[in-house]
């Protein structure tokens, strides 16, 4: 098995926690993914995103979800996602607890990554 960091020293992640109304969790998870996974999401088309995001649910509390994903440029993942919640408001967000207002990342620099040579020896 090849190893690989799970992100590189110096960019970003944007890393959201959020809860889904209890009983909609299916459904968001749903329309997450047909948007996500769509043409119309401008996430995908910038050349500052280095890793799709990956959404992930708390083994713990099925309403709890998180999304992390890596950027070289969290100012342009900040202006994207304006657009995303001013203009486009992707269906999923209704089932967000607080809507909108609760689908907002904080940002965490990586700043300690697995050097190559150790990679290269797994």
């Amino acid at each position: 098995m090849v190893m690989v960091p799970l992100a590189e020293k110096g960019n970003f992640l944007h890393i959201y926690e959020f809860r889904v109304k209890p009983g909609h969790e299916e459904e968001f998870i749903r329309l997450f993914d047909e948007f996500d996974y769509s043409d119309g999401n401008p996430m995908h088309k910038s050349a500052a995103q280095v890793k799709d995001g990956v959404l992930c649910r708390d083994t713990a509390d099925p309403t709890r979800f998180y999304l992390l994903g890596e950027w070289a440029d969290i100012k342009e993942h900040a202006r994207i996602r304006k657009i995303l919640a001013e203009e486009i408001k992707p269906a999923f967000v209704q089932h967000i607890e607080g809507g909108g207002a609760a689908f907002v990342p904080r940002y965490a620099e990586v700043v300690s990554s697995t050097p190559e040579h150790i990679l290269n020896k797994a």
